[in-house]
């Protein structure tokens, strides 16, 4: 519902884009990426709306009751 969005003035300073650059992984490790920003957005929301039941299982179910066992109280 638009009537509960609140616009605010952006913050001083705030980047208007975030580049990535992986020129010192290349240099120093020898490591190129092998999928470009955009498709590798793309294939992981694709995997996201395929895999919703998983997803759901991993957030939801079992390994959440694991994870606030595990970590709950830290």
């Amino acid at each position: 519902n638009y009537d509960l969005i609140t616009y605010v003035q952006d913050r001083l300073g705030h980047d208007m884009r975030y580049a990535i650059n992986p020129s010192k992984i290349a240099k120093d490790l020898g490591w190129y990426p092998e999928t470009d920003f955009e498709t590798g957005i793309r294939k992981t929301v694709k995997w996201y709306l395929e895999n919703q039941d998983w997803v759901n299982e991993v957030v939801l179910g079992d390994y959440q009751k694991y994870y606030e066992r595990m970590y709950g109280n830290r």
